[in-house]
């Protein structure tokens, strides 16, 4: 366990230090091992005006050979120089019978400040070389990687802000010490506005799940792993599908029954949302994909205890379990009487819908996309057919078929899209007919190109303009009045 853990955290420099400090006999007081606790120059003297050796980061680890005054004379292994010190600057390495209780009380301290991320990762590698094999395997070791994974996404998240630079100041400085112990970022362009994704790799939180862990720290450690932000953008289909696999998989490993609420809401919402982007992937490839589990977990959610936090990421869990949740129940073809709707196979893997009155073609149209034959509905008068189709993973929009006196064929097929904007995350669904022929009732939500929107409308037909809207159904009364029953009763949007 010992050497899987230095895998993870020891970088080579802060090995070689901390083991000839802990090799050196108890009666010496020199050499220890010691981490720089703020950033402070290394002088080639013991006072403030000597010359300026190098710029020393929080959290980077040194050797304390000796001490004059109020300064501690130094050596850095990775730049292979000697200096001074401040003492104030450089906290010594407990040694001896109690020092991994003594490092793991430190890292307690460091992980509730903001900042620190760089001191408590060299905090996590000490207790490393501190912490006896038994002490690894246990409570301690599972704390230590919680805690050095969770400081890695801190560094993670503040270099994925709009204004971050990674490689200047004191992130440039916190990325550097992370590097240093062995962490690993990775980075996407989100597509919006050019900004950039880092994301930390995991190592530690998958080190974690092997562990002694608590079912919080597990579920932490899980849901780190499977980020839908920290997926890579350019992966292919198949890809996308082995990786949604896998994200499954560890989210498994999580005995769900064995967490606080809040905790299990959100390993159900994101077990939902892996759920339904992996059924979308079968289903793309032909090999089924049932909607099923995915509406199974995201029902065990509840909404009362959910946090302020947790909002987004359920509003985010709905969109992609609605996406999908005609996968599986598609039928080859529809019979409305007049009316008759059937898919064929179209040219290099498309789907296309045919529309027949009267046994004579009326419309057709095609799409790559999932098209749910099961979701089709005609309205009373015969003259308008609204119909799902999902062409991405989290994206689902509605054909509108509308008979027109005088058109050749007669037929028209119209496409509304959750959003006018670049797909991203998004629902547009049939709410219901409302007599008289010349009104539809559309619900829409969509989180695309940094805005997130969710509204229930009344639609005209002849033009698909949108006459009223609300963001509550029960605010509109036509809701009340002519709302679908099936719509009513099975879709998320109306949590």
């Amino acid at each position: 366990m010992r050497r899987i853990a230095l895998i993870v955290v020891a970088a080579a420099v802060a090995a070689l230090v901390m083991t000839e400090a802990d090799a050196a006999p108890a009666a010496e007081a020199f050499p220890r091992a010691g981490l720089v606790v703020q950033d402070a120059p290394l002088r080639g003297a013991p006072r403030d005006s000597a010359s300026l050796q190098a710029q020393m980061s929080r959290g980077e680890a040194l050797e304390i050979r000796a001490e004059r005054g109020d300064h501690w004379q130094v050596w850095d292994y990775r730049r292979e120089r000697g200096g001074w010190m401040r003492k104030v600057q450089v906290l010594p390495m407990p040694r001896g019978e109690g020092a991994s209780a003594e490092l793991l009380s430190q890292l307690r301290l460091a992980r509730q400040q903001w900042g620190t991320e760089g001191l408590g990762l060299g905090l996590a590698a000490a207790y490393v070389q501190a912490a006896t094999p038994a002490e690894l395997a246990g409570p301690g070791g599972a704390e230590a990687l919680d805690a050095m994974g969770s400081f890695a996404e801190r560094i993670a998240e503040r270099a994925s802000l709009p204004a971050a630079r990674p490689g200047e100041g004191q992130l440039g400085a916190q990325m550097d010490v992370a590097a240093r112990y062995g962490l690993k970022f990775e980075q996407f362009e989100t597509g919006e506005d050019g900004r950039v994704q880092v994301c930390y790799d995991g190592e530690a939180f998958r080190r974690l799940l092997v562990t002694a862990a608590t079912p919080e720290q597990r579920v932490r450690a899980a849901l780190a792993l499977t980020r839908p932000d920290c997926l890579n953008p350019r992966a292919t289909p198949r890809e996308a599908e082995a990786r949604d696999q896998w994200r499954q998989q560890v989210l498994a490993q999580v005995d769900a029954a064995t967490l606080p609420v809040h905790w299990r809401n959100r390993l159900m919402m994101r077990r939902a949302s892996v759920a339904a982007s992996l059924a979308f992937a079968q289903a793309r490839r032909g090999a089924g994909g049932e909607a099923a589990p995915a509406l199974a977990e995201f029902a065990a959610v509840v909404p009362t205890e959910l946090t302020e936090d947790d909002q987004a990421a359920y509003a985010d869990a709905a969109m992609r379990v609605n996406a999908a949740r005609w996968l599986g129940t598609s039928a080859a073809a529809r019979d409305f009487g007049t009316v008759q709707l059937a898919v064929q196979a179209g040219a290099e893997g498309e789907r296309c819908v045919e529309l027949k009155e009267a046994g004579k073609l009326a419309a057709r149209r095609c799409s790559y996309g999932q098209v749910a034959l099961a979701s089709a509905s005609l309205n009373r008068e015969g003259r308008a057919l609204a119909l799902a189709v999902q062409p991405l993973d989290g994206w689902r929009e509605l054909w509108v078929f509308l008979k027109e006196p005088g058109r050749d064929g007669g037929w028209r097929v119209e496409v509304m899209p959750p959003a006018p904007a670049q797909p991203g995350l998004g629902v547009a669904e049939f709410a219901g007919w409302v007599p008289g022929g010349a009104q539809m009732l559309l619900a829409r939500e969509f989180r695309a190109e940094g805005r997130y929107r969710r509204s229930f409308e009344v639609v005209s037909l002849p033009n698909l303009a949108v006459e009223r809207q609300s963001p509550e159904p029960a605010l509109l009364g036509a809701y009340q009045r002519w709302s679908d029953a099936a719509w009513r009763g099975a879709s998320p949007i109306r949590r």
